[in-house]
């Protein structure tokens, strides 16, 4: 069944929706706080991905009205100078949340580094505690993308109750997290990986197709139910005729979307919905500290 007016779920507008609601937020909480809300951001290595990433952030956040307390460390920084910095950030009454920009070079232990964080300032989502709240639907900090993810589909009005959702990729990023709020909404969620036999079958099933892989254009038409709704989070650079390369999701954007009900861009989808969340849960960490 061509469907040609399939929705475009459009994460830039919606961004930019919750960010004006998190400026106003900032402005009436900022007489009671004496002081704005503040993140900080903590890049390590020369990665030109992360750094994008980061001055995005840091302009995301002067946008709104949050204060950044961005650190730049060389490639060869030890964990230890980390964790002394991450431990200074815990007692720095000015800030908020902490975020380490993953990947990190490979000497350095991303896991012990963000049980490190505060959960109260993992803005990530991503220590044990904030896991094990989300495991338990309990209020906390959630990991970001998925988040945004859930955050779109409500904006479009999107129903998850009842339906059968599939997500491609486990990482403790994206992939498990995504399937636990999914689940929390009353999905029916199937978790699918690279091991998973007969991946394209069970992708077929998903009313809601959620891939996080990071292979560039993997799923295609014939992976795709008619009508689904389907949710792009990879971001991948490939070769381009001018040799600059550009950037696509996982998800074969101009051989499925005339098939699906309504489909994340890349860009512009998933993306800009992460940083918008990642302010909102900064945002939510400094409301606490009124409560």
């Amino acid at each position: 069944m061509a469907n040609d007016i399939s929705q475009i779920l459009d994460g830039k507008a919606t961004a930019r929706t919750i960010r004006a609601r998190l400026k106003a937020e900032i402005e009436s909480l900022q007489p009671q706080m004496g002081r704005p809300p503040g993140l900080a951001v903590l890049l390590v290595g020369d990665d030109p991905a992360s750094a994008i990433y980061v001055k995005n952030k840091q302009k995301a956040c002067e946008r709104i009205g949050i204060e950044s307390f961005g650190r730049l460390f060389p490639a060869s920084t030890e964990q230890a100078e980390l964790e002394e910095v991450i431990a200074a950030l815990n007692e720095d009454e000015r800030v908020d949340g902490i975020l380490v920009q993953l990947p990190l070079p490979k000497h350095l232990d991303a896991v012990a580094l963000l049980h490190r964080i505060d959960p109260q300032k993992d803005v990530d989502g991503l220590h044990a505690t904030n896991l094990g709240k989300l495991v338990r639907s309990e209020t906390g900090l959630r990991s970001c993308t998925p988040e945004g993810v859930m955050a779109l589909l409500k904006e479009y009005n999107i129903e998850i109750s009842g339906k059968n959702a599939v997500v491609v990729g486990r990482s403790i990023l994206v992939g498990k997290p995504m399937a636990l709020m999914l689940l929390e909404a009353n999905a029916t969620v199937t978790i699918a990986h690279s091991r998973s036999q007969n991946l394209s079958e069970i992708t077929r099933s998903a009313d809601i197709l959620v891939s996080a892989v990071g292979r560039p254009q993997m799923i295609t038409a014939e992976w795709v139910k008619p009508g689904a709704v389907v949710i792009d989070v990879g971001i991948n650079r490939i070769p381009s005729n001018e040799g600059k390369g550009k950037l696509v999701g996982d998800v074969d954007f101009e051989s499925v979307k005339p098939i699906c009900s309504a489909i994340t861009p890349v860009p512009g989808g998933i993306g800009p919905m992460t940083v918008a969340l990642l302010l909102q849960n900064t945002v939510w960490s400094y409301r606490q500290k009124i409560a």
